[in-house]
């Protein structure tokens, strides 16, 4: 365990400040320097100029003014969450909404039967006398024209009350699927005002999320006109509202009607304020509203680009698969990083199974499972009703999800299918669209479309290729149909989705347990301590102070309390064997100094009397909690247990852990429970639990964990992500390995999003097991980690989406006493439903040795999961913008006499910049050119003397394939710190995963960072070449122009000169 870097001496007021030595070379700016200071004496005292004066006025000031430092306490967040408990869910509708109807077409797909069929649901439910009920109220005209044109409030308030059916079908023909009925514009302004109403509840702190359940909807409302059953934007106008009266500067609006929701793009397209993100139908522009602007390429314009996020779906009968894949791959990537302040959503159900217009497969369950992700972003979510023409699936979406926002886990879903092809090219465009903009979306590889270019391991790749396709038409009709002017089913596909939605229902288990959070602990597990070392970090008052801290907090008055238990030797020995057991209980009659040798024999470990006795005791309460659960009797929960157990093996212990006490849990639940989610965060690999679980495919084994290639505990090559199980139990162990410490919240929920949940997504677990060591918490000794308590709550709530939220948590490692108490009390809280934030970074981005760490995670687990399909190489180039040039490799090869004789000494830039000399003497005059082997001629004694060298560089070298086409979104800056120190001057960048570290004059860092990577070529960002640590040489040659450039651009601010032989070009 490497030792804290020692803390900087605090200088006294006279303490003087050490200069560091004088340099012996001198530089033309210094000899400059030093001839205007000899004038300047030789002319003796010379008066100072005003602005000299000036400037040291300013800098004596400067001196004397306070700056001041906020030191953030990385516990601030978890202790000002003390109060924060789960609030209200806000609900407001309006029964006069269903006046509003088509008076001359009575099928309409829009009609009052929309809103009573929710309504009624609820009630079934249970759901709204759960709620604190808002009243609504209609928005002004004030509040209309923040985001609607006059004429459009003029024309509309001359409809109200008018009974003129011919006057009312003639204006409504002049708008796209539009009809106004006599009470139209004062029921659209109610529904405006109630979702303001909601919004302003929410922000104003009464209730902490809620739903509109409204009509007629709205986010097809343009500025100037009505369109698609839409009058005015409620959603729009709401955050609008919420901008200027709470000055909010993070919104995020999440529209998943099926319709692509373009009057709301429209409005917010250039205001980065906020984040537009629509998945709807597109079909390459044929499904209606047949625009070019709902494509994925439309990204958002000025301050706005790169806000608007558009997820077209080109063809019908998506399922829940492809919706998730979205929220991981998409959504939720980018909401943690945007990290914002409240979310609205468009939420139209005609997506859902039945939905006439739709034609999509998404089960109602789906929307309660999309919601309680969406809580996890931020817990002050807005829901308001858009679409939805299937009445049954309508009702069943509405209701999971207001149903979810209470609090109650998402059901369980059916078995998921594999995301569709479709899906993934829509999903890898708008990653390919937007990931200039973002930096959480750099996991696929790039490619280059010049196909002249050596891109190196580009045939053992798989390529997207982004195309932008159009198949629609945007002619608008003189006037629009009133009439017959929607799809109909016929009567026997209506009776299969009565079916198919009836059949949903039954399986759907929405029954709520007894008590939806238990909590077990007992005093017994305080005996096992080490006698002889007192201090030892695994000691009892790890889960004293998780117990206090839980005490202190409220939450044991608001869980229930379950009564330790110990596990008898029946359930020991289904994970442990004979001999191991019969050891332990021995230890109760042993002497001391035969407990203090014994542990000897075994890894990092003790032993005490009552040793057997707590690590019993704490498989018991595991197992006990497992019987709670799946018995109905607890929804979930929490174990504060001690000895940790999942380093622990069937026959011996290791690494303070006797008993494996998840294991244990897992193969009681493995009698009822056809599959079980075995999630291991602790900072170390749970060895025991993967070798005891290698071969089962009853239980899936993740892990997360620090590795550092094999150099951290415990230090075995099975903690690599190629240990994927055996026989049955193949590709149902998972490990997800850290190579360096530092990771933090960032690289934890790229793990989830990329990798946790997709695989637990598609392995549908009916219980889910948390081995919960807090050692990756920050503050923690052993560890080495950043995680915040707040991200280990938001892990449990994403958890909590899986198996119907049957989920339990079993306390492992972490040895800060305080770090394991705040981040366990924020996973109860978690399980408890109260909201759960995290610090805003907008800084924030996951290591790159974290995202080579997933990626390998998931090229090894995608022959056994089909959720991770999204590993596919991108364009390099901006295909949606320009065509690159060809090049002809074969006009690469180059001889390095030929360079030498090619390279003149002579050539000048018209700036004095590029050709390494600021002399710029006779720039015009004309002479013989001097190439660079007539200059080492001609100094030929002064290198043999020692007074001079030449490095002359290779042409090429094999590892010349390891190159990647540069990321767009790449820049080789100078002055960015090395990656292990705060060297800025003198640093190269790794020409593989782009890191920057100190060259081995300095600290060594980028050698260092060969050594562990193995990556063989780095660029000084000082002078521009290419050094090649496997052959120990430089190097130069035509494929590194692209980084060369890259990184002169950065310096000088403009593109390098083409220095190799004529006709050959790097694009």
């Amino acid at each position: 365990m490497s030792s804290p870097p020692p803390l900087p001496t605090r200088h006294s007021n006279g303490d003087s400040k050490k200069t560091p030595p004088l340099s012996n070379i001198v530089t033309r700016n210094g000899a400059r320097k030093a001839k205007i200071q000899t004038r300047a004496r030789s002319a003796g005292t010379v008066k100072a100029s005003a602005s000299v004066i000036t400037a040291k006025r300013k800098a004596q000031q400067k001196k004397k003014s306070t700056i001041e430092t906020v030191l953030r306490d990385h516990y601030q967040i978890t202790m000002e969450s003390k109060t924060k408990v789960k609030g209200p869910t806000g609900f407001v509708t309006e029964p006069r909404m269903v006046e509003h109807k088509c008076l001359w077409d009575e099928n309409y797909p829009e009609n009052p039967g929309r809103l009573i069929s929710v309504i009624n649901r609820c009630i079934e439910l249970n759901l709204i006398e759960q709620c604190r009920e808002i009243c609504p109220r209609p928005a002004t005209e004030e509040e209309i024209h923040e985001l609607h044109d006059t004429s459009v409030y003029e024309m509309l308030e001359k409809t109200h009350k008018n009974n003129n059916l011919e006057y009312l079908e003639e204006l409504s023909s002049r708008f796209d699927a539009i009809y106004i009925h006599p009470s139209t514009h004062e029921l659209a302004l109610l529904a405006v005002g109630s979702t303001i109403e909601l919004v302003d509840h929410i922000l104003r702190g009464e209730v902490q999320n809620g739903a509109a359940f409204i009509r007629p909807p709205g986010h097809h409302a343009m500025r100037a006109e009505p369109c698609g059953y839409c009058f005015y934007n409620n959603v729009a106008i709401a955050a609008q509202h919420a901008m200027k009266k709470y000055d909010l500067n993070r919104i995020l609006i999440v529209d998943w009607d099926v319709h692509h929701g373009q009057a709301t793009q429209q409005m917010f397209y250039d205001d980065p304020r906020v984040v537009y993100f629509s998945v709807h139908r597109y079909e390459h522009g044929s499904f209606w509203p047949n625009l070019r602007q709902s494509n994925f390429d439309y990204i958002g314009s000025g301050k706005g680009e790169g806000f608007n996020f558009n997820v077209p779906l080109n063809k019908i009968g998506m399922k829940d698969a492809d919706y998730l894949a979205i929220w991981d791959q998409l959504l939720l990537p980018m909401a943690f990083e945007y990290q914002p302040e409240l979310v609205l959503v468009s939420a139209g159900y005609d997506a859902a199974i039945g939905c006439p217009e739709g034609e999509m497969q998404v089960t109602p369950a789906c929307y309660a499972t999309l919601t309680h992700a969406l809580m996890g972003v931020c817990p002050r979510v807005g829901v308001a009703l858009e679409g939805g023409y299937c009445l049954a699936s309508l009702a069943e979406g509405a209701a999971l999800t207001l149903r979810t926002l209470l609090g109650h886990p998402p059901p369980a879903l059916e078995a998921l299918s594999e995301p569709c092809d479709s899906i993934r090219e829509s999903i890898l465009n708008c990653i390919y669209a937007h990931r200039k903009h973002w930096r959480c979306f750099n996991y696929q590889p790039t490619y280059s479309i010049d196909t002249t270019v050596k891109n190196v391991c580009d045939v053992d790749k798989e390529k997207h290729t982004v195309v932008v396709r159009w198949e629609g038409d945007e002619t608008k009709p003189e006037k629009y149909e009133t009439r017959n002017c929607y799809p109909i089913q016929d009567s026997e596909t209506k009776r299969q989705i009565t079916e198919r939605l009836e059949h949903l229902r039954m399986v759907t288990d929405l029954k709520l347990a007894q008590h939806p959070v238990c909590y077990i602990y007992d005093e017994a597990m305080l005996k096992h301590f080490n006698i002889c070392e007192p201090g030892h970090v695994e000691c009892p008052q790890r889960i004293l102070r998780i117990h206090e801290r839980h005490m202190d907090f409220g939450l044991l008055e608001r869980v229930h309390v379950l009564a330790g238990a110990r596990a008898t030797d029946r359930d020991i020995l289904a994970v442990h064997s004979p001999e191991h057991l019969q050891r332990l209980k021995d230890l109760s009659t042993m002497k001391l100094r035969d407990l203090h040798s014994k542990k000897d024999t075994y890894d990092s470990v003790y032993f005490h009397p009552d040793s057997l006795e707590s690590a019993a005791v704490a498989a018991g309460c595991v197992i006990k909690m497992v019987e709670a659960v799946m018995s109905g009797a607890a929804g979930c929960g929490a174990c504060v247990v001690r000895p940790p157990g999942h380093h622990a093996d069937g026959g011996a212990p290791s690494g303070f852990c006797l008993l494996n006490n998840v294991a244990a849990g897992a193969r009681r639940a493995a009698r009822s429970a056809r599959r079980v989610l075995l999630l291991d965060w602790d900072v170390h690999h749970g060895n025991g639990t993967q070798a005891i679980t290698y071969a089962d495919n009853r239980i899936l084994y993740i892990s997360i964990h620090r590795y550092d290639n094999g150099a951290f505990f415990p230090h075995s090559k099975a903690a690599d992500y190629t240990a994927v199980g055996e026989g049955k139990g193949e590709g149902f162990n998972v490990n997800i390995p850290w190579n360096k410490r530092g990771m933090g919240d960032a690289e934890y929920l790229a793990a989830f999003t990329q990798v946790v949940m997709p695989i637990a997504r598609e392995y549908n677990p009916d219980l889910v097991l948390v081995s919960a060591g807090f050692d990756a918490c920050v503050g923690d000794p052993l560890g080495g980690c950043k995680v915040t308590p707040e991200c280990y709550g938001l892990m449990t709530h994403m958890l909590r989406s899986l198996a119907g939220g049957r989920v339990i948590l079993c306390l492992e490692g972490g040895y800060n006493v305080t770090s394991i108490s705040y981040a366990m009390v924020m996973c109860t809280k978690a399980l408890l439903g109260d909201p759960i934030e995290l610090h805003y970074d907008p800084k924030a981005t996951c290591h790159w040795s974290a995202q080579e760490s997933i990626n390998d995670v998931i090229r090894v687990h995608k022959k056994y999961w089909k959720n991770l399909k999204f590993q596919v190489a991108l364009p390099l180039e901006d295909v949606l913008e320009q065509s690159r040039a060809k090049v002809d490799e074969s006009k690469w090869e180059m001889s390095i006499e030929d360079g030498l004789a090619n390279l003149s000494l002579d050539r000048k830039c018209s700036d004095g910049i590029h050709c390494g000399t600021d002399d710029e003497d006779n720039a015009g005059s004309s002479k013989e050119t001097k190439t660079l082997v007539d200059f080492l001629s001609e100094n030929m004694q002064a290198i043999v003397d020692g007074e001079m060298f030449a490095v002359v560089p290779l042409p090429g070298c094999p590892h010349l394939d390891s190159l990647y086409a540069i990321p767009a979104n790449v820049r080789f800056e100078q002055g960015v710190k090395c990656v292990d120190c705060d060297h800025t001057l003198e640093n190269w960048v790794c020409l593989q995963c782009y890191v920057t570290a100190c060259g081995r004059h300095i600290n060594g860092h980028m050698s260092a960072h060969y050594t562990a990577t193995q990556h063989p070529l780095s660029l000084s960002l000082a002078d521009l070449s290419v050094w090649c640590y496997p052959c120990d040489a430089y190097i130069d040659n035509p494929l590194l122009y692209d980084a060369k450039n890259n990184a002169h651009k950065c310096k000088f601010g403009e593109e390098m000169p083409w220095c190799y032989r004529d006709g050959v070009q790097m694009q």
